[in-house]
Parts: structure tokens; C-alpha cells; sequence
């Protein structure tokens, strides 16, 4: 099926192959996630969202990074993402220092409840990978889906 666009300049023409390989991307990269937020909850962890923020933290210049950087390394809205550190703060994941003299500037920075909520998160996150995608695919099948996935970004 090709697919023709109504506006006045015509983009390329999307052929069937190039159209059912987005849908099955979208598809697995959906289900996928799905299962993993499900094998998390089962272990009593936060959602996948935290563990992203978390590691970004965690491997950070000490364990620190401005909102915006988070934002840019995580891809969350500002919104969602201000929310989300709201929550993480309270939870005692990590805590806002000011780091300008007038206050407004603020780092979020993990704490060690923080790393040690990211480390528990991964034994339950790399099996699940393991799981969902690793047991599923050869390791050479893997390699392609990755080679293939990375000329994507």
C-alpha cells in the first residue's frame, strides 16, 4: 500500500515495506514497554519513567544535573518531567540544591536511596529485557536490530 499525501508538496512515496516496518516497530516498542512496566509493578518498583531520571542522575558529574539537562537527556516534557521530580523528591530519591545566588537556579541531585532505587530497579529491568527482547532474538539477530535501530537516531 502506498500512501499519497493531500498537501501541496508531495513528500516520498512510502512503500509497504517501509510502512509495516513503523507499524511493527511501534507495535513492539509498545508491547515491549507494556510488559516491562508490568514486571516492575509485580516487584513492587516505580515506574520506568524514575528509572530513567535515576540513571541519568546516576551517571552524572556528581550525581547532579539542572532540570533542562534531564529534559534533554530523557526527552520528558518540562511539565511531566517537573512533576516527576516533585515525586522522586519525595519519595527521598533526590533533592533540589540552588546553585545560583538568587535561588532560582536549582540542580536535582540523586541520593544515595536514589542509586540504591536504581540499582534494585535494574535487577528487575535487565531481566526483563532479557525476557521480552533477549530471549526472543539470536545474538546475532540482536546485533542487526541494533545496527539496524541505529541508523534511526
Amino acid at each position: 500500500m502506498v500512501h499519497r499525501s493531500f498537501s501541496s508538496r508531495e513528500p516520498p512515496l512510502l512503500t509497504e515495506a517501509v510502512e509495516l516496518g513503523w507499524v511493527r516497530l511501534m507495535r513492539s516498542q509498545r508491547r515491549v514497554f507494556e510488559s516491562i512496566e508490568r514486571d516492575l509493578d509485580a516487584a513492587g518498583c516505580p515506574p520506568l519513567a524514575w528509572y530513567d531520571v535515576l540513571l541519568e542522575l546516576d551517571r552524572a558529574e556528581e550525581g547532579r544535573l539542572r532540570p533542562m539537562e534531564i529534559e534533554k537527556r530523557t526527552l520528558f516534557a518540562q511539565p511531566n518531567l517537573s512533576r516527576m521530580i516533585g515525586r522522586l523528591e519525595r519519595e527521598g530519591l533526590v533533592r533540589r540544591e540552588a546553585f545560583s545566588d538568587d535561588g532560582r537556579g536549582q540542580w536535582v541531585v540523586i541520593t544515595e536511596k536514589g542509586r540504591s532505587q536504581r540499582a534494585a530497579m535494574w535487577e528487575v529491568y535487565g531481566a526483563a529485557i532479557q525476557r521480552h527482547l533477549g530471549a526472543k532474538l539470536s545474538e546475532d539477530q540482536a546485533a542487526q536490530l541494533a545496527d539496524l535501530l541505529g541508523k534511526l537516531v
